[in-house]
């Protein structure tokens, strides 16, 4: 779900350190990234397996599932 700063402390993207004035989860891991890195992040070959691996933990009731790990060349 698309979020925005209020209140958080540090303003910018946690993979490529840009100020962001919103911010999303990755799905390959905890990092709170901005869209720009989100869209990158969808173009990637192995989206899909990380939305698969998200909703088999959900569908398990892991709700805080940390993802299938940043790719190398994320």
């Amino acid at each position: 779900m698309l979020d925005t700063f209020a209140g958080a402390t540090n303003k910018h993207c946690q993979r490529c350190y840009q100020q962001a004035t919103s911010h999303i989860m990755s799905m390959f891991n905890t990092e709170m990234i901005c869209m720009s890195c989100k869209d990158k992040e969808k173009r990637h070959p192995d989206y899909p397996a990380a939305q698969a691996a998200e909703r088999e933990a959900v569908q398990k009731g892991n709700y805080n599932f940390e993802g299938i790990g940043k790719p190398a060349d994320l």
